[in-house]
């Protein structure tokens, strides 16, 4: 046996520079050494040492030893909200903020609640950063002013107003609203997919509620269905109704089931339907699914809260833009603490769209992402 042993010895012993050769290794101990590795900067100082939270970051705006932010929303009963608020405790977490979860009762939009609150917050001397949602353009200037002078940053999220006082210094984070063509396309191609030659394409909506960025949602959905039926030779066969000013069909947000239903039956061929927000989405579900058009009308909706996800496993909505959420909450929270720790200016993330459908549904909110 000692005579197999030597000669498998010898053997193994005769492989070792063909594996050296090939660059494999034979066990952990034996791995080459990385090569490439950089611990210091051109300019001589150390890259763990300049990674560090500066000295007096937790003490920005209030000596406590711990950065306190507000995030503030104009519709937190709806849900839509709520992976807004994971992403900015996620956030606080990993740089040990305290963040205060805030915002209007209201299922629908309610900027007045939230100004109220936006005006109780800034009185707050523990706040060291302020983030909130804008759907109302022009009435959030003064919030800004109060909190530029006593020296807290401000952060906006989800919806966008380009007027806001110093727009340049203060960061944006969401969904632009351009990205509303891609569900315009998308019912266009159901309308061909399901052999649909003609009919009425309505665009619900209610401006009243003065969210600029669901008007522009509303529009650019409107624009991207015109220029796909053209361009497909149908437009001359379909009515596509976004009203007189192509912002929405005029709809009531205070009984959107009723408004859309009323349309619906009024008009007789409706064939496909967008709406702009998570007020008229869920009425447009629930609207198809009353009318009896379950699988039959292309009926495109925003967000992707309970509701939807609902209505798209039930076949009352064939499509819904995801704003992916999560982000909105995250990033205006990492942002501020970059511009108080690192003097960063302000950065805006867009955080597009994502189109969900009966086949990818059951992939959304695993971690409580969207």
């Amino acid at each position: 046996m000692s005579a197999y042993r030597s000669l498998f010895r010898a053997t193994l012993l005769s492989l070792v520079p063909t594996v050296l050769a090939s660059g494999l290794a034979l066990a952990p101990g034996l791995a080459r050494a990385q090569s490439g590795g950089i611990d210091k900067a051109v300019g001589g100082y150390s890259f763990q040492e300049a990674a560090k939270e500066a000295p007096g970051t937790k003490d920005f705006h209030s000596p406590d030893g711990q950065l306190t932010f507000a995030i503030v929303t104009h519709t937190a009963g709806n849900g839509f909200f709520d992976p807004v608020y994971v992403g900015a405790l996620a956030a606080g977490n990993m740089i040990g903020a305290k963040i205060l979860l805030l915002g209007s009762e209201s299922p629908t939009d309610d900027p007045a609640r939230e100004i109220e609150i936006l005006n109780q917050i800034i009185q707050d001397p523990t706040l060291d950063g302020l983030i909130m949602t804008t759907p109302q353009v022009g009435a959030y200037d003064d919030i800004v002013r109060m909190a530029q002078g006593k020296g807290i940053p401000v952060a906006t999220t989800n919806s966008y107003d380009g007027s806001i006082v110093n727009r340049n210094g203060i960061s944006h984070t969401g969904q632009d609203a351009s990205a509303a063509a891609i569900a315009g396309e998308a019912l266009v191609a159901c309308l061909k997919e399901r052999g649909v030659s003609s009919g009425t394409i309505l665009l619900p909506n209610d401006t009243a509620m003065g969210n600029i960025e669901v008007n522009n949602r509303v529009t650019a959905a409107y624009e991207a269905i015109v220029t796909a039926l053209n361009r497909d030779g149908m437009l001359d066969r379909f009515k596509v109704d976004a009203g007189p000013e192509s912002v929405g069909i005029s709809a009531d947000m205070n009984d959107p089931v009723n408004s859309i239903i009323s349309l619906i039956e009024s008009r007789g061929d409706v064939v496909g339907a967008f709406a702009g927000n998570n007020v008229f989405t869920p009425a447009l579900a629930k609207a198809v699914a009353q009318t009896g058009n379950t699988g039959k009308m292309c009926a495109y909706g925003f967000d992707l809260g309970p509701a939807q996800q609902e209505a798209l496993r039930a076949g009352d909505l064939t499509g819904a833009l995801g704003q992916q959420p999560f982000l909105q909450g995250f990033w205006p929270v990492m942002q501020l603490y970059l511009q108080i720790d690192r003097g960063i200016a302000a950065a805006n993330l867009d955080t597009r769209a994502q189109l969900v459908t009966k086949d990818s549904v059951g992939n959304v909110g695993k971690r409580f992402e969207n």
